[in-house]
């Protein structure tokens, strides 16, 4: 791969420059500026990071988590960037090149969740699941009476495409088609920039979670984005490759999550510091080799001393807080280090692993997922509000997806189906009777699916919820 081409500046549809414009910002920073202002990103505040529908104003959202994120990218696009020069020394990276990666990769941090639907990572396993479910009993009758099933008319892939259903491949969809501001092009955003944050270059037909290569094991794009995919795949490239900077937002957002589901833990009371510091302790026995992993928890509670020598109202809170901040650096370092020692392997596509994968850090982020899990994702406060949300998404799915079989066909809708229907955003309808032109009868059933799920996507948690309980006359 090469880094003239990997830094493509081009969009979908190509924007002539107007003669004389005194706008001097590169072709990446105006893509943080379309990015910011969008109501896509806006709604982003009432989306699920940890505490699904949480009133507390210092838990994480989407929003602030992608803001996080995108600070850490840009943090480690600017010492990656300088290595690369440096260090590497790669000759076809030109050095004007170092403020293209970061700016790509801040847009990449604030975008990489955009596509999430409501309640989190819940939510895209509830839809899965829903279609997992249903999608094998659903039937299309025509005018004539005759009746199929759904997965007689839609191809593999097709099909697939929901059973392997992800925030991640709906992001793609929302900045280059949903985000309907002047056309059906979306955000219209850098080539470059959709390549980072196509993490999986598979489609639903390669999905492969065994595979050693982490690349494969999730879809990266839809069948009804399929080209869209290729122009932006030729346009960089890839050839089937990730995007080295794919590797970079990746290694951010696991450092952010990661680090930020301990500190939003502590806060909400499902951790105290004795009780971190014994987990980390119980997990240091099982590698005494790991010098890294034993210096941070010494740092752990030195700042817990710290805490009491400033006379602090709260020393596990000061300890804590402090603290996730110095494991933040030590691994945004780590991440690093790891990208410049398989850079050759990351630039010729053969790099399948995760960055922190192999390093000391990996010992650090697995520790920290773990008491997560064992303290705040499996508590009862959760698990009660995950099983909300799973009604609330059922309940919708099981309206919206019958009435959307029959939309925009000569069979006439149900009463209750045309009222589900018009729920649903203008522009979406408008995105799909743009994109389903000229299509097959098969194509635009899949397309209608697709409406569904686009807009549940495009739901806030508020929105979910207060649309549940209207339409079963709670409110």
């Amino acid at each position: 791969m090469e880094w003239n081409r990997l830094l493509c500046g081009d969009r979908i549809r190509p924007i002539k420059k107007r003669e004389g414009s005194q706008d001097l910002r590169s072709e990446f920073e105006k893509d943080y500026h379309r990015i910011i202002g969008s109501a896509s990103f806006r709604r982003l505040q009432d989306k699920t990071q940890v505490f699904p529908l949480d009133q507390s104003d210092f838990v994480r959202t989407r929003l602030t988590h992608s803001l996080e994120v995108s600070s850490f990218c840009k943090s480690l696009g600017q010492n990656i960037a300088r290595k690369i020069v440096t260090d590497i020394k790669d000759e076809s990276f030109d050095p004007t090149y170092q403020q293209d990666v970061c700016d790509i990769l801040q847009c990449a941090g604030l975008l990489h969740d955009i596509g999430n639907p409501p309640f989190g990572h819940f939510g895209e396993t509830a839809i899965r699941e829903w279609f997992k479910e249903h999608l094998p009993e659903l039937e299309y009758e025509s005018e004539n009476g005759e009746k199929r099933k759904l997965t007689d008319i839609l191809n593999p892939q097709m099909q697939n495409d929901f059973y392997h259903f992800e925030g991640n491949t709906q992001a793609l969809r929302v900045v280059t088609k949903l985000h309907y501001l002047v056309d059906e092009h979306g955000m219209n955003l850098t080539k470059a920039l959709l390549a980072t944050i196509i993490k999986y270059p598979v489609s639903s037909l390669d999905v492969d979670k065994n595979s050693p290569d982490v690349c494969c094991h999730k879809m990266g794009y839809y069948y009804a984005d399929r080209e869209l995919f290729r122009d932006i795949e030729d346009s960089c490239g890839l050839n089937g490759r990730r995007h080295p900077l794919t590797y970079i937002l990746e290694a951010a957002d696991d450092i952010a999550y990661r680090t930020a589901d301990i500190e939003d833990s502590y806060k909400k009371g499902r951790i105290s510091f004795d009780m971190l510091v014994r987990e980390l302790e119980l997990r240091r026995h099982e590698d005494q080799s790991d010098p890294e992993y034993r210096s941070l928890i010494e740092s752990l509670k030195y700042r817990y001393g710290k805490g009491i020598e400033h006379g602090v109202s709260d020393p596990g809170e000061y300890a804590v807080q402090n603290w996730i901040v110095a494991v933040q650096g030590k691994l945004i370092y780590l991440a690093t280090e790891s990208f410049v020692n398989h850079y050759n392997e990351i630039m010729d596509g053969s790099f399948g692993q995760e960055l922190l994968e192999g390093t000391e850090g990996k010992h650090i982020v697995d520790a920290l997922g773990e008491i997560a899990i064992k303290y705040t994702f499996t508590s009862e406060p959760i698990v009660k509000i995950e099983v909300s949300a799973d009604r609330i998404l059922t309940y919708l799915l099981d309206r919206l997806v019958p009435a959307a079989v029959y939309y925009d066909t000569d069979v006439k809708l149900r009463p209750i189906d045309s009222r589900m229907i018009s729920f649903v955003s203008e522009n979406y309808k408008k995105i799909y009777h743009i994109y389903s032109q000229g299509k097959s009868e098969e194509e635009k059933l899949y397309l209608r699916l697709l409406l569904v799920t686009d807009y549940v996507c495009g739901m806030t948690d508020s929105y979910a919820k207060r649309l549940y309980q209207e339409l079963n006359g709670l409110v």
